[in-house]
């Protein structure tokens, strides 16, 4: 049976709506249309997809499984069609994916911002939290964003460029002690940023070199939420300097002291060789590497 790519659009809409009445609200088509294509659907996959349980539906197994590639599809989709022979960004309408920290990006997604929005005015960013399952399948993710900003030396094979250069440091909480000495270190209890085992962590290698094994209490994929669970507290927190620096003038913690350093972050924008020619992304790196710039001169 072959499918076109409206019913690829009526799936997205009743996965995400989980109703055939409020798919065909969204997309603005009558429900009877909507019912013929769920039952094409049906019939193509051999599977319900939607299961009625009660009043309402649920999403079958399968179903589950298509409801994140059905959106990365529409997102090709969109890639394709956006497609232009050169960029104007005066006059552009375009929107970039862009995953990043939420350490990266209060530091260098800001400027990005004032940039493009000083430049382009009619060009979207959309900032894609990243995650512990983004980092160790970043080359799947970078099918379907535009970029991706994460340190050197964690990913290989794909386009990158330096950015702007971070410190790793300590934090405590601003109500005590600011020097921490090797036995405070692994004896006090740890908030460190994703997992301890993560690539991105060169910084714990720096501390088993020195003697000391961080206890981790908490692990958090979100270096903003760090203050909050070190204040008040003997917790130590991991984080790179320049947001720990904004989240000390708050008076909330303090950058300790240490008696070594914990090593260089380079944070660089990866992407996927697709792009590499692409005019609309190639004005977005060149903005990225102004944004950088302005990064270091700020600091």
């Amino acid at each position: 049976m072959g499918l076109d790519l409206n019913l690829l659009i009526s799936l997205d809409a009743l996965l995400q709506e989980r109703s055939v009445s409020r798919a065909a609200v969204r997309l603005g088509l009558s429900q009877p249309t909507l019912s013929t294509a769920l039952a094409r659907l049906r019939r193509h996959y051999g599977d319900e997809l939607l299961s009625r349980i009660g009043n309402s539906y649920t999403l079958t197994p399968l179903a589950e499984r298509l409801l994140e590639s059905t959106g990365q599809a529409l997102a090709w989709t969109d890639r394709v069609f956006d497609t232009r022979p050169d960029f104007e960004p005066g006059d552009a309408d375009h929107e970039f994916a862009i995953v990043v920290s939420d350490a990266q990006l209060p530091i260098f997604g800001r400027e990005l911002a004032d940039l493009v929005q000083a430049e382009a005015p009619g060009v979207r960013l959309r900032f894609v939290h990243s995650t512990a399952r983004m980092v160790v399948q970043a080359h799947e993710e970078l099918r379907t964003v535009d970029a991706l900003v994460l340190p050197q030396g964690i990913l290989s094979d794909v386009p990158s460029l330096d950015l702007y250069r971070d410190h790793w440091v300590c934090v405590v909480s601003a109500d005590g002690s600011r020097r921490l000495d090797p036995a405070d270190l692994a004896a006090r209890p740890w908030v460190l940023p994703y997992h301890p085992r993560m690539p991105a962590l060169s910084a714990l290698h720096r501390l088993q070199a020195s003697g000391v094994e961080p206890r981790a209490e908490i692990s958090t994929e979100d270096f903003l939420a760090i203050p909050h669970l070190v204040r008040g507290t003997d917790r130590i927190g991991l984080m790179p300097e320049r947001v720990a620096r904004l989240a000390s003038s708050q008076s909330a913690v303090a950058v300790a002291e240490i008696p070594f350093e914990l090593g260089m972050l380079v944070e660089a924008l990866w992407w996927h060789p697709m792009h590499e020619r692409d005019p609309a992304h190639r004005w977005l790196r060149q903005v990225a590497v102004r944004a950088a710039e302005r990064v270091d001169r700020a600091a």
